[in-house]
């Protein structure tokens, strides 16, 4: 598509990611990606991080799925997108934020390994399930932890921006 501009990030997941249902059952994950450069000052002989980029990342429907049954705080991801860029008016002053529409995503094995399994359609919110039943992350209190397709969720979406959700993903 022309116009579109598709990166590649590789970091480390800042937090677990948060699986939630739109009004119309569409499955989406949110989670964030830092990613730091490293270069070699020859000076010191010895590497230095540079400025860390933390970049939110939304995937959706099945991937979704199996993005918050697979991925974990502090694992090494490889993701690639589209980059969007969205302006918001907060106390009364503009900001723009970046974020990543996640075409593909995945555990990097470069310090890992990793067993994949193939599931048709519909078994990975099933999975899912059991996952978090088996990590007794389960809570009562925690209105999230259904995974109930069709429940509506709290208006202004993820983080400070506010917004909302839609049944189709943004791209």
């Amino acid at each position: 598509m022309a116009g579109e501009c598709v990166i590649t990030i590789i970091g480390n997941l800042v937090d677990e990611p948060e699986l939630r249902f739109t009004p119309g059952g569409a499955a989406v994950a949110k989670f964030r990606v830092a990613s730091t450069p490293r270069v070699f000052d020859k000076q010191a002989n010895e590497w230095k991080d540079g400025e860390g980029l933390f970049l939110s990342c939304s995937v959706w429907r099945q991937q979704a799925e199996h993005a918050a049954e697979t991925l974990q705080r502090g694992m090494r991801v490889i993701v690639q997108g589209q980059l969007k860029q969205r302006s918001y008016e907060k106390d009364g002053q503009k900001r723009t934020v970046y974020e990543l529409d996640v075409h593909e995503v995945g555990p990097s094995l470069r310090n890992a390994t990793a067993k994949v399994t193939k599931v048709s359609s519909g078994q990975g919110q099933q999975a899912y399930r059991e996952a978090r039943q088996q990590q007794g992350q389960r809570s009562a209190e925690d209105p999230w932890s259904s995974g109930t397709p069709g429940v509506q969720q709290p208006a202004g979406g993820w983080g400070e921006q506010g917004g909302g959700y839609s049944d189709e993903p943004p791209f």
